[in-house]
């Protein structure tokens, strides 16, 4: 588990606003009006994600819910509390989205409807049985990432894909079940 000198809240939170503004905006955009940023549909869901997150680190549990269940009411995301999400998370739309990974990298994009959990019912949360995914990942919108399996760094999931098995990096992955596509070239997404 996470504790407070490996989790930055406030880092992970600027980089989130960051990565959003690029996204959004365009590469080098720096956003001048920090309040409408804040409070933008696609980054309040991030923000109490990371609340939730982080009273979940600092084991207040009934806190770490509380967001986490502002989060389901409000935007239609459910996220566990204690999935540790790097760096850029970026969510363009969040209705009917359920993350329930293991752990998820740096600069993930998530579109709405992915699931991302257990092929069952499961309430022990660990690594056997949810999904670990890398750095720079794309999931598409509708996508269903289950069992304990891990997405490499810079892997395109497409929409409506249903992947249940492990993948390589750098790869984009379509149909039901989901396959390997082709091959994209080294270096992180867009």
């Amino acid at each position: 588990m996470d504790n407070l000198a490996t989790f930055k809240f406030f880092s992970c939170i600027s980089a989130d606003l960051r990565r959003a503004d690029e996204l959004v905006h365009g590469p080098g955009h720096a956003g001048k009006v920090v309040l409408r940023r804040i409070f933008s549909p696609r980054f309040i869901p991030v923000l109490l994600c990371r609340l939730a997150y982080l009273f979940h680190v600092w084991r207040i549990k009934p806190l770490a819910k509380f967001f986490s269940w502002l989060n389901f009411f409000f935007f239609g995301i459910e996220i566990a509390t204690q999935c540790r999400i790097g760096p850029g998370l970026f969510l363009p739309h969040t209705h009917g989205t359920v993350i329930g990974a293991f752990s998820i990298g740096d600069n993930a994009i998530i579109f709405q409807g992915v699931t991302l959990g257990a092929r069952e019912l499961e309430f022990s949360y660990n690594a056997q049985t949810r999904p670990v995914v890398g750095d720079n990942v794309t999931i598409g919108s509708g996508a269903k990432v289950l069992g304990g399996l891990h997405l490499g760094s810079g892997t395109r999931i497409g929409a409506n894909a249903v992947v249940l098995e492990s993948l390589p990096p750098n790869v984009v992955a379509v149909g039901v079940p989901a396959s390997i596509k082709r091959k994209l070239s080294e270096g992180p997404s867009p």
